[in-house]
């Protein structure tokens, strides 16, 4: 893991424009959250957003080397919902990091995703691979930071460390990932009442790469049912068929087109899902998701 410098950008540099979904060592992601700035930076972007799982623990660090760098720091959240018995991301813009009530709120979701990941340790090794989260907590080469959450592609380290697969792609096609064999989902909020914490605290809603929930008829009902202000269009995951279908979906509801690389750092020398600035919008659709979140904490 990285605790010291960052990345090679590796791929070639555009300029402008924001990517508007990574993660940092504050949830699933291997990059410290000033590491991200400045990859963001090496890569030209003008603004970058910071939305770790259920945590908004690396937003500080992140804004403070922004400052620096002169690039433009989206305070953001993904937060982890179901709906169908489908696990749904949805992404919170320019939320207030210190409100108290978002962080108790944000403090449950990590609960749940503590006992989830205890759950699936269980499984493992009634499968026959012994390994407990103390094991994966350890492995991580640190102690956690006050907000900070585990997740599953720290489980697929674990597992690619003790030989039992070659990569995260293979952990969670075996183990972890909706058909694995260690896949457990217990109950969370539906991604109507994540929409409304994040309006609460004051943020723009977006939702999380839609193609990833394998059902289109899912998605324009949790588009019904949520009303966010946008939809991830452009994804790293998404292909042009992809991005057509959700582009029609975002203007039949009048939701704002966003894009995100969904950097997570490499595992095992691969990026996961995409490279930092591989995906990004103009800083138009920026300053409409700040006007949206401005308007909130004015109401």
């Amino acid at each position: 893991m990285t605790t010291g410098g960052c990345a090679e950008v590796g791929f070639p540099i555009q300029r402008g424009g924001a990517d508007l979904h990574s993660h940092t060592t504050a949830s699933d992601g291997m990059e410290l959250p000033r590491d991200n700035v400045r990859l963001a930076h090496r890569a030209g972007l003008e603004a970058l957003a910071v939305t770790d799982h259920d945590t908004v623990a690396g937003i500080a660090e992140a804004m403070a080397e922004a400052n620096k760098l002169g690039i433009h720091l989206v305070p953001g959240v993904e937060i982890s919902t179901v709906e169908a018995g489908v696990d749904i991301h949805v992404l919170g813009y320019y939320v207030n990091d210190r409100d108290p009530v978002l962080l108790e709120r944000l403090s449950g979701l990590r609960r749940t995703r503590d006992r989830r990941n205890v759950m699936m340790t269980d499984k493992l090794t009634e499968l026959g691979i012994p390994i407990t989260m103390e094991e994966v907590v350890a492995e991580l080469g640190r102690p956690l930071a006050d907000g900070e959450t585990v997740g599953r592609p720290h489980i697929a380290d674990a597992l690619v460390r003790r030989g039992v697969v070659q990569d995260m792609r293979e952990a969670f096609d075996k183990y972890l990932g909706a058909s694995g064999a260690a896949y457990v989902n217990p109950p969370r909020i539906r991604p109507h009442e994540a929409a409304d914490w994040i309006r609460d605290a004051g943020g723009a809603v977006v939702l999380a790469h839609p193609v990833l929930y394998g059902s289109d008829e899912l998605v324009e009902r949790i588009v019904y049912e949520m009303k966010p202000d946008g939809i991830e269009v452009w994804h790293s995951d998404h292909d042009e068929q992809d991005v057509q279908r959700y582009a029609a979906l975002a203007q039949r509801f009048n939701c704002i087109m966003t894009a995100g690389s969904d950097f997570h750092g490499a595992r095992q020398g691969k990026v996961f899902h995409g490279q930092l600035g591989s995906r990004r919008v103009s800083m138009d659709t920026v300053n409409e998701l700040y006007q949206i979140a401005e308007r909130r904490r004015l109401t």
